[in-house]
């Protein structure tokens, strides 16, 4: 069950293109909010490019404890940097689920190329 959290937590992500060494520029994300083994939508954004979305995935009163999962749409991205892939590609999406339990800045950031991907908790 998702509680609202009283402080001044948020969440951020950043994704790099290891493969060519840059910030993943023009990468669709979409997060949502598990609940009772539901997706509900939160946002949904572009990353910028410095590979960041220009606000917080969540701040303020939308940020709340629970499960999140992000889904990282990367096939498009490496369609649209040009690359001649295999069909079905390797990754076409990303999904990294976490928690949220405190108020604080939680950073998921992806490091991704077309065969293989992490991600840590950043700052």
């Amino acid at each position: 069950m998702a509680e609202t959290s009283s402080g001044s937590g948020r969440l951020t992500t950043h994704v790099l293109d290891t493969a060519r060494g840059l910030p993943a520029r023009g990468l669709e994300l979409v997060l949502h909010r598990l609940v009772d083994g539901r997706r509900e939508l939160v946002a949904q954004a572009r990353t910028n490019a410095d590979g960041r979305c220009d606000r917080p995935l969540l701040d303020d009163g939308a940020f709340r404890f629970g499960t999140y999962e992000i889904l990282f749409l990367c096939g498009p991205y490496f369609d649209a940097c040009g690359l001649d892939l295999p069909e079905p590609k390797f990754l076409d999406e990303v999904s990294i689920r976490f928690g949220i339990s405190e108020n604080r800045h939680y950073h998921v950031p992806l490091l991704v190329s077309p065969f293989g991907y992490s991600t840590y908790r950043g700052s």
